[in-house]
């Protein structure tokens, strides 16, 4: 009689459970639509690179993405959502912790209502982005965990800032129990470690919220191609115009999932351009380090010579929390440097603007008004300018770095990161495998990865090339910066950032205003190696004294 009413048991266990799986299963959050008429509609815009082909993606199903978390997201009321808005909304780290730390706050909270938000605007194809590709199923259980701890009085652990904090990861970075795609259908399976700066924030305690999607192959694939569009995210769209503005690349889904307050703040990546293309055009900051200040081990790479993950923030303070996260000496990294520069504490000390001598680009001033008058408003805050016109100089190979640099590059990271077998091993079979289904793996084409299978360039020519233009972009900015002792030239969005990129300088970008058809448009400071903490001081001076940055309308 036990033997048979055990049997029944389990029978009724087994029926409950596939009884749950199955309601799973005909849950439906998300429906696939027809995007053709959006299509359509851009079809004669002003921009050829926003005459897109497709908006949704071909190949993600946004309900694997979003069911496993449903039924958190579905404790959070919309009262208490609108509870938490004025504690939360575009408010920073060290405001989020003050709430925590008075018991205003849980992680737990602080957790759902992000995901409230990705889940309010995602899954309306009216509102969303496509910016998120991948979701951590165990965010929540793991922010339930901190606030356990937190009752307990047990948080020994709480030593940085990015404590319990949500943060979203651009999708080259690997992640372990996420895929890390680039973009690319070829990766669509890619298993991985952490990468060290993902190892450094979970070391700080912060919470991985997710994955963003990218300009596929971090924009190093196709020409004169949408920016933030991938075979796997399908087109990454700017909260501030839908199909009307760019996202800036490559770390597109970065910028606009911070501008839309998804996450306290994201990490994107940089070879040239693509940290502060994207928090220029989405109006956050971002700041692209030296190189070797942030390890790129577990990068999808296109380049040794010139990446760099970064910090991506609504605000200057919580970009240098973020910084200052991931930092750390890698030895698997032979460009990684321990260096410490103060970055943490560098926006909340001596950010007076007064006697700042800056350089500015005389055909900047000449030809863009915001920048003028941001330029006069530093004046009235007591700023030293010297206008300035650089010096021409040669950037004549700088293809050949990002080609020879990716043909060797990637495999190296295919043969030592990823933990499955991949249908592609290098750039060669990456073409083929491409070439086997354009309208779904390249509909905008691959030339320039065609363009790195043809490059000739050898190792030792390109060392030259490398050497060769490190000098011709240190020279673009020193002879100004050394002839009139300049802390920082100024220039907008990224116009400037391949200079910086080949002279392996930092920049960093804050919102300075909108343009009359509303697109945002960012100042950036550029400075001589290891000036973080500087420029991070000059930012939020800058920010502090401006007050740019708006929320974009339509995700208020």
């Amino acid at each position: 009689m036990k033997k048979y009413v055990l049997v029944v048991l389990v029978l009724l266990v087994i029926s409950c459970k596939n009884k749950v799986e199955d309601a799973k299963k005909e849950l439906v959050l998300w429906q696939p639509y027809n995007d053709s008429l959006e299509v359509a509609e851009n079809a004669e815009h002003t921009n050829p690179r926003m005459r897109y082909k497709l908006i949704q993606s071909k190949v993600i199903d946004k309900n694997e993405i979003f069911l496993p978390l449903y039924p958190e997201v579905q404790k959070l009321s919309n009262e208490e959502y609108k509870a938490l808005k004025p504690l939360i909304l575009e408010q920073n780290i060290y405001t989020l912790r003050k709430h925590i730390n008075n018991g205003e706050l849980t992680y737990e909270k602080l957790v759902l209502f992000y995901l409230y938000r990705i889940y309010k605007y995602e899954l309306d194809n009216a509102t969303t982005l496509n910016t998120i590709v991948a979701l951590n199923k165990d965010v929540v259980m793991q922010a339930r965990k901190l606030d356990e701890l937190k009752k307990k009085g047990d948080e020994s652990n709480v030593v940085h800032p990015i404590y319990g904090m949500p943060i979203l990861l651009k999708d080259n970075i690997n992640t372990k129990g996420m895929f890390t795609t680039a973009g690319s259908i070829a990766f669509k399976n890619n298993v991985t470690d952490d990468a060290f700066v993902v190892k450094r924030l979970k070391e700080n305690g912060a919470l991985i919220l997710g994955k963003v999607n990218l300009s596929e192959w971090a924009y190093f694939l196709c020409t004169g191609c949408p920016v933030g569009y991938s075979a796997v995210g399908g087109q990454t769209l700017n909260p501030y115009g839908r199909k009307i503005f760019e996202t800036g690349g490559s770390s597109a889904g970065s910028g606009t999932a911070v501008a839309a307050n998804y996450a306290v703040a994201a990490v994107g990546t940089e070879t040239s351009g693509s940290i502060l293309s994207p928090s220029s055009q989405n109006s956050v900051v971002g700041l692209k380090p030296t190189i070797g200040f942030l390890s790129r081990t577990g990068i999808v790479p296109i380049s040794s010579t010139l990446d760099t993950p970064g910090p991506m923030a609504k605000n200057v303070p919580d970009a240098a929390i973020l910084l200052d996260a991931m930092k750390g000496k890698d030895a698997a990294d032979s460009k990684s440097v321990e260096k410490e520069l103060g970055v943490l504490s560098a926006p909340l000390t001596d950010n007076s603007l007064k006697g700042k001598r800056f350089g500015v680009i005389k055909n900047l001033l000449a030809t863009d008004s915001i920048y003028r008058a941001s330029v006069d408003k530093l004046r009235e805050h007591g700023s030293i300018i010297v206008e300035i016109t650089p010096p021409e100089v040669s950037m004549s190979g700088f293809l050949s770095i990002l080609n020879i640099d990716m043909k060797h590059d990637l495999p190296t990271y295919i043969k030592n990161q990823t933990k499955n077998k991949l249908p592609i091993q290098d750039i060669k079979s990456a073409v083929a495998f491409n070439a086997k289904d354009s309208v779904i793996k390249i509909p905008y084409g691959q030339s320039l990865f065609r363009g790195i299978l043809a490059d000739t360039t050898t190792v030792e020519e390109l060392a030259v090339i490398v050497s060769n233009l490190e000098q011709s972009g240190r020279r673009y900015f020193n002879e100004a910066m050394d002839a009139h002792n300049l802390n920082a030239i100024l220039s907008i969005n990224n116009y400037h950032a391949g200079y910086a990129a080949v002279a392996k300088y930092p920049a960093i970008t804050v919102p300075m205003g909108y343009k009359k058809t509303g697109e945002p448009i960012s100042l950036t400071f550029i400075a001589k190696q290891f000036n973080e903490a500087e420029l991070l001081r000059y930012a939020a001076g800058f920010e502090s004294a401006f007050k740019a940055r708006q929320i974009p309308e339509n995700y208020n």
